[in-house]
């Protein structure tokens, strides 16, 4: 039996690929194309081993094995001992769960059970192959969180009829323990419910790239979120250590999701890497839009004084401009979020105004009023002159994007929820107009979207904006001219931020 797949028929796991929102399935094509930032040469060598620690539809591990079978040929001649070697001693997986193990035997071995008549290969000790899955406990600490994943007890310490995502390759301290992998490689699991307001959840893919160095590979590969470059609940650290990895050899980066995969939107955009543990130096930055790619440059991965990762190649030269006139920026007129003390969901205010409800509350839904004594804290800003801008971005992920939703100016006597971020004080109305009407040209909004890859617009969002001189009125026109803008580089903001509505 073959290992290359019928040519003729449909690939049942480019179906599959489309029909997970929680544990996102690998379409055949960007496996392919992962694996083909791997160097050619270790597709002949019958000594690498190969791991996918998160496996689910086996498309890794199936993929590897094709490329195996053609480049082994003049080193095993015969046919079926290829095969054999490649499924016994080269190609390994770690299921994230039961199901996925055995969707994953099914596609690799052809039979979920590799001693069964249809098993490409039948020389394992036992049913499950080189694809690993074991049922594993979280192991939960004084704050009932899981020491291995952060896992919540009061979510996931579940009975045996329910699946934990107690994931092997994080949770089993054993496992594969004396084993060398030449090459990990793999879409990990991107989150987990973390009990807070809402859906909120927390990362989780992290931890599968941090464990997967630890085991010391010659090559890693695995495609992420892409929100680690800026933001993400729980990712400093892990930010950090990849800007100072200079093993990172390339990045990959997708700002539309549906690029990677189709009908799906993740916020902030996918993207996939190759650590390389003999390279040394800047990676290569590989920008895609539609399919295709439209960037690709050697630089670092870092912005001085920045821990953040620039996504767009083109947005170094402009950033580098900007930075030349050495201006206070903008940020310091931005608040953190709650503003005022007040959270979103604040229950206290009238609905109508009266002597002791006189105070204008912005909130999301209709404005109320309460008593400036309800503000907690920047009491002193509640009768200066600012101005309020919705925390959430409108819209979808689809570019050109607006960014911000409409500034509001703050007249004295008002006050926000944390529905809003503030912005100022600043001395009277015109001012502030002059400052609603610099937030609105694509130049503020371009600057914003090099840090922003969420929903969330928080105050780090407005780090890369130049301050003006707000005694007059800013258009794109004179800012371009002032920073030197070329006419290439507005047509690429113009490909990244439309026209304010």
């Amino acid at each position: 039996m073959s290992i290359q797949n019928n040519q003729n028929n449909p690939d049942v796991l480019n179906c599959l690929a489309n029909l997970s929102n929680d544990e996102i399935f690998t379409p055949t094509k960007l496996a392919t194309q992962i694996l083909d930032t791997l160097p050619k040469k270790i597709w002949s060598n019958p000594n690498i081993k190969f791991l996918d620690p998160c496996s689910k539809t086996g498309i890794f591990l199936r993929e590897i094995a094709n490329r195996l079978n053609i480049g082994l040929k003049d080193i095993i001649k015969n046919d079926k001992k290829r095969s054999e070697h490649i499924f016994l001693k080269q190609i390994y997986g770690i299921s994230i769960t039961e199901l996925t193990g055995l969707i994953s035997r099914r596609s690799i071995y052809y039979s979920k059970n590799v001693l069964g008549k249809n098993s490409i290969c039948d020389k394992f000790p036992n049913k499950d192959g080189n694809i690993y899955y074991k049922e594993t406990p979280h192991s939960w600490n004084k704050k009932d969180e899981c020491k291995h994943c952060g896992a919540k007890r009061i979510g996931y310490d579940r009975s045996k009829e329910n699946e934990n995502y107690a994931y092997p390759f994080l949770h089993d301290e054993n496992l594969f323990k004396n084993m060398k992998f030449d090459v990990i490689i793999g879409n990990p699991p991107y989150q987990l419910e973390d009990g807070g307001f809402g859906k909120s959840a927390s990362p989780i893919y992290h931890k599968f790239v941090e464990q997967a160095m630890r085991l010391n590979p010659t090559y890693l590969s695995m495609i992420i979120p892409a929100r680690w470059y800026a933001g993400g609940k729980g990712l400093d650290d892990f930010r950090k250590k990849m800007l100072n990895d200079e093993r990172i050899s390339e990045i990959h980066d997708f700002p539309q999701t549906s690029d990677c995969f189709p009908g799906l939107n993740i916020r902030g955009g996918i993207c996939y890497f190759l650590w390389d543990k003999n390279h040394k130096g800047n990676p290569n930055i590989i920008n895609y839009k539609n399919n295709k790619v439209i960037s690709s440059k050697r630089r670092n991965l870092k912005i001085e004084d920045q821990d953040i990762f620039v996504r767009y190649n083109q947005a170094i030269d402009i950033l580098n401009k900007i930075e030349k006139f050495k201006e206070e920026k903008f940020y310091n007129f931005v608040s953190s979020r709650k503003p005022f003390g007040l959270p979103t969901n604040y229950t206290g205010f009238n609905k109508n105004k009266n002597q002791t409800y006189n105070i204008e509350l912005y909130r999301f839904g209709e404005n109320g009023y309460i008593n400036a004594n309800q503000a907690e804290r920047n009491k002193e800003l509640i009768n200066e002159y600012k101005i309020f801008v919705s925390k959430a971005s409108p819209g979808g992920d689809e570019y050109p994007h607006q960014v911000i939703s409409e500034p509001l100016i703050g007249s004295p006597g008002t006050c926000c929820t944390e529905t809003y971020i503030l912005i100022g004080p600043f001395k009277n109305k015109t001012i502030c107009e002059n400052v609603v009407n610099y937030m609105k040209t694509k130049f503020f909004r371009f600057l914003m979207i090099l840090i922003k890859n969420t929903q969330d617009v928080p105050k780090k969002v407005y780090s890369f904006i130049p301050n003006q001189n707000f005694n007059e009125k800013w258009t794109d026109e004179k800012l371009f001219k002032k920073y030197k803008i070329t006419k290439e580089e507005i047509e690429f903001i113009d490909t990244l931020v439309r026209p304010f509505k």
